[in-house]
């Protein structure tokens, strides 16, 4: 089961997209061509062997308004629903996700939860979201994670875990998002474990995962997938953002692709819950 990701989001768009030949914003109409044109081409291609697609990405700002992207400041609030429309025209079959990050921040969550219903109502078959589960240690509480989940799934569509990892490193100004335009500038007291990663956070991002897992397990009806960001810590792209250099360890494998007591914490959560 292959999912494709993702056809249209703002940040990898190359500029000359939204231009005209004169290097001026393009129209509506010039723009709506080629993102219809890069949809079906794409989807077209790949019919039948790609069931799914991420459609949009990260179309919302932390307050859950859309974001003023390019799509958007050309396009209008209706690229959303028309990028489902092309996509379902490409390939009828196809399973359609909506995907983006910080959703577990209830303002965001209330956006995304507006974005599914309007698209619901206009017939738009949107299968599941995404939610991108760039977390921390401490960041979300059970709670948020846990109404993230249920307040999704009542809207019918299937909740998955798309781009998960536990960043252990100290955040900048407390940010909890995953803007890759974000940066910082490197600091040692912002990269504490660049000599190794200490026994008793490895216990610690352990638990967290151990504590995590079991809400997703607790919700298996309407969590259908988790998806790691990455394999071993060394793959990681937290190594490098928001602060370049860092040594960062996020994922269940270590840098020489040996499994962590992370790893461990999450297999025997699975085995509590089916009882083996």
């Amino acid at each position: 089961y292959m999912i494709g990701h993702a056809l249209v989001w703002h940040s990898q768009t190359p500029g000359w997209v939204f231009e005209n030949e004169n290097g001026q914003p393009a129209d509506r109409d010039a723009l709506l061509r080629r993102m219809k044109d890069h949809i079906q081409t794409v989807v077209g291609r790949y019919k039948g062997r790609i069931q799914a697609w991420d459609v949009v990405n990260e179309a919302l700002d932390e307050d859950g308004s859309l974001r003023k992207s390019p799509w958007y400041n050309i396009i209008g609030e209706d690229y959303v629903e028309l990028a489902f429309q092309y996509a379902h025209e490409a390939d009828p079959g196809a399973a359609l996700y909506y995907n983006d990050y910080s959703l577990e921040s209830s303002a965001k969550r209330a956006g995304a939860i507006r974005l599914i219903k309007s698209l619901q109502a206009k017939g738009i078959p949107v299968a599941a979201v995404g939610t991108q589960g760039h977390f921390g240690l401490d960041w979300p509480s059970l709670e948020e994670l846990e109404k993230t989940i249920t307040e999704f799934a009542a809207l019918d569509v299937d909740v998955m875990f798309t781009e998960m990892e536990i960043d252990v490193l100290p955040t900048i100004d407390n940010y909890h998002g995953a803007e890759i335009s974000t940066r910082g500038e490197w600091d040692p007291k912002l990269d504490p474990y660049r000599d190794g990663f200490p026994a008793e956070m490895q216990q610690k991002l352990a638990e967290r995962y151990r504590e995590l897992f079991k809400v997703f397990l607790d919700h298996r009806d309407a969590v259908t997938r988790v998806t790691f960001w990455g394999v071993t810590d060394a793959d990681s792209w937290k190594n490098n953002w928001p602060v370049p250099g860092r040594t960062n360890y996020p994922l269940l494998f270590d840098r020489d692709g040996q499994p962590k007591p992370a790893f461990y914490s999450v297999v025997d959560v699975a085995r509590e819950a089916l009882g083996k």
